[in-house]
């Protein structure tokens, strides 16, 4: 049964006084500042749905966003508002609108109809094709050389405007100017091009710009606050006077994305270039508890030059803020997942209601660990799971091989990592014969090597395969001594992770194993040769990655209830904790995420980890506040905004750790609390005290269960 669209006399139902004064003013132009959980997709989707209501032109709106997600979400509950199908409303991200105006325009813009859009990869292929045309093979960008993806990153920041070439690096113009003419040539766009070259038609072009001028008559920012300099100058051009219909939506205490272009400072823009605006402010928050929201205020209230505002709690009271300074980040990790076995224990809460926080993805590493061994599901968000970088899987995938050579997933993936001369047409070759007859990759290889020994072509099942024998042996003489290299290392480390016995004879646990393969296929010399010696610092960080895997082995099999500490059950645990199965779990996973990734994001419970000076705020905004003698509204100030983002995702529940020392690669450092902790009032915290009797808290939290067990059962 379809849902009945919303009618006019229920149209407000639910909402306060400037959501109402919001949705229904919509001519003019309109500044909403809406503070967190305070009702703002509900506010822009009502409002839409009211101008559509009003009979105005679905084709005349222009709503742009910044994320594709944000966008679907608010084109669903419109058309569950209205019950109309959105054919011609353009509800979009900022890009997708580019990318919309270049299409209808290709040709003034001088590209085929059928033109690409560059990634990142295909980006730096063609910067690297550029180097060589201005016989620039070294160069220096910042304090980096020789890195294609700085250098990528800094053309993105001269195309957008962030950076003057001439002033910044001068030697690099030729560079920069054969990038853009191969995009011209290869018919190509790249990221940055799809809000620069709009721009660069409706400056040039009148007849153009009064087109689109003509077309949309209603405008609606969504995340005002993230808008870069760029995109609020295209917003201008379209919008024909101070008086246009134009509605922003931001805060500016949730500013979090200069290091990408955004500027809160387009909010004093648009106060100047729209003197007439109506300013509606949304202070009452939904979301959290009026404890919560008190911390929050406490903390963002240091920050000069904001816009004035108080949220205020629709729940009032709550629980404490309650901060916890562990040892360590093992032990910081381990009261996290005991916190939240506890609430599901105590409190009934889910998987899917705890939310744990961290400055940067590498903090996330420890959480893992712990969540692993509470088995604990949970899924990243903002970065890459410490199980899926590259050089983990890699070595797991060793590890999947040596424990089941039938996997041939994992199978191709170590083959040639690191490189050993087996070509592309080697690895099609074995793929084909195991195919043809119905076996593994492995199989295929093991049956190659036999047959190479006894002087033969591969042998098949049936004659009609063995005709159309794909491995052309006399081509292939040396790939063929090279796969048969690679089968005696699997084998030789089948051998020692089976038998566990290393030099003379000695029993070996199973982090030696790893230890020990590690080192045979010397994945150290990989990683310098892949990222070169230039950026040793990033093949350091990532062979730490390993080391830690090795430790966290180490921790697994020396846990004395731990009464398999074998290969098989180790890979069972990392499946079983990591597969994500698409299934509609009703307790689902928590959720391990960077600050950033939570924007827009709320969960009854939240953890941020890492409070610590130097992580929030981050050294390096430190270190431009040093250099800077005025920080207002700098680096330091977007991370007191970024505090304040986490701080507002919690509803109910809200722990803040931080460690007293904390590992930095090969060293322990001593840590001192986020300066950002102080700013909370200290009426709202209480400090957590560790059991020190982990096992009588255990058993307490184990008769409880069974005691709601009981009681349901019964």
């Amino acid at each position: 049964m379809a849902k009945s669209k919303i009618t006019a006399s229920s149209f407000f139902n639910g909402l306060n006084e400037p959501q109402s004064r919001s949705v229904t003013a919509i001519e003019g132009p309109v500044l909403i500042i809406a503070g967190a959980g305070s009702g703002k997709t509900r506010v822009i989707t009502y409002r839409i749905a009211h101008m559509l209501e009003k009979g105005i032109p679905q084709s005349a709106i222009l709503a742009l966003t910044f994320t594709n997600k944000a966008s679907r979400e608010m084109e669903t509950r419109v058309k569950e508002l209205t019950g109309k199908k959105l054919q011609s409303l353009t509800l979009s991200t900022f890009h997708a609108f580019g990318l919309k105006i270049i299409r209808e325009c290709s040709d003034m813009l001088g590209y085929r109809k059928n033109f690409s859009i560059y990634d990142e990869t295909d980006k730096i292929a063609l910067v690297k094709e550029s180097l060589r045309e201005c016989k620039m093979f070294h160069f220096t960008v910042g304090n980096q050389k020789d890195n294609l993806y700085a250098l990528s990153q800094f053309f993105s920041k001269v195309k957008t405007g962030l950076v003057d070439i001439q002033n910044a690096h001068p030697e690099l113009e030729c560079v920069y100017d054969e990038y853009n003419q191969g995009l011209k040539i290869y018919n190509a766009v790249d990221f940055d091009s799809l809000l620069t070259l709009p721009l660069e038609l409706f400056s040039n072009n009148e007849e153009t710009l009064l087109k689109y001028r003509q077309k949309y008559r209603y405008f609606l920012v969504d995340e005002f606050q993230d808008t870069s300099l760029i995109q609020y100058r295209l917003l201008k051009l379209l919008t024909d006077s101070e008086n246009a219909n134009i509605c922003v939506v931001g805060d500016d205490d949730q500013s979090i994305y200069s290091w990408r272009g955004a500027n809160y400072e387009n909010i004093l823009l648009f106060e100047k270039d729209f003197p007439s605006r109506l300013e509606i402010k949304l202070e009452q928050n939904y979301r959290s508890t009026s404890t919560i929201l008190e911390a929050a205020n406490g903390v963002i209230s240091h920050n000069q030059g904001r816009k004035g505002k108080n949220l205020w709690a629709e729940k009032e009271g709550g629980k404490p803020v309650e901060i916890f300074y562990p040892e360590n980040e093992t032990d910081e990790a381990e009261f996290i997942a005991n916190q939240i076995r506890s609430l599901m224990i105590n409190e009934n809460f889910k998987y899917h209601d705890f939310g744990v926080l961290t400055r940067t993805n590498s903090l996330a590493r420890n959480i893992e660990e712990a969540f692993l061994s509470e088995n604990i599901p949970y899924k990243v968000s903002g970065g890459t799971s410490f199980f899926q970088r590259k050089e983990i899987k890699d070595i797991t995938s060793y590890l999947r091989v040596i424990a089941n050579t039938d996997d041939d997933i994992s199978f191709l993936r170590i083959i040639n990592t690191p490189k050993r001369g087996i070509g592309r047409n080697t690895v099609a070759s074995l793929g084909e014969i195991a195919r043809k007859n119905g076996i593994s990759i492995w199989d295929s290889l093991v049956r190659l090597n036999y047959s190479r020994s006894q002087g033969q072509q591969v042998l098949f099942h049936d004659s009609a395969a063995q005709d159309k024998n794909p491995f052309n042996m006399q081509q292939e003489k040396t790939a063929a001594a090279d796969i048969e290299d690679f089968a005696k290392l699997v084998e030789k480390h089948k051998a020692l992770f089976l038998e566990r016995k290393g030099e003379a004879g000695k029993p070996w646990k199973l982090s030696q194993c790893v230890r020990a393969l590690t080192e045979d296929i010397d994945y150290w010399s990989y990683l310098v040769m892949e990222y070169g010696r230039n950026d040793e610092k990033k093949a350091r960080w990532k062979y730490s990655n390993i080391e830690y895997f090795i430790r966290m082995i180490e921790n697994w099999e020396n846990d004395p209830d731990n009464l398999d500490a074998g290969l098989y059950p180790w890979l069972n645990r990392i499946s079983l904790i990591t597969r994500d199965d698409g299934e509609d779990d009703s307790e689902g996973k928590a959720n391990l995420m960077t600050i950033h990734a939570a924007k827009g994001l709320e969960f009854p419970v939240v953890f941020i980890a890492g409070a610590e000076d130097g992580l929030i705020p981050h050294e390096k905004s430190i270190e431009d506040a040093q250099k800077s003698d005025n920080d207002e509204g700098g680096s330091v100030e977007e991370e007191r905004r970024l505090f304040y983002v986490a701080i507002t995702r919690a509803r109910e529940k809200l722990f803040i750790t931080s460690c007293k020392k904390r590992r930095h690669l090969q060293s322990v450092r001593d840590c001192e609390p986020s300066p950002f902790l102080d700013e909370i009032p200290q009426n709202l915290i209480e400090i957590h005290v560790k059991q020190n009797e982990k096992e009588i808290a255990d058993d307490d939290q184990a008769k409880m269960f069974i005691d709601k067990m009981k009681a349901i059962f019964s």
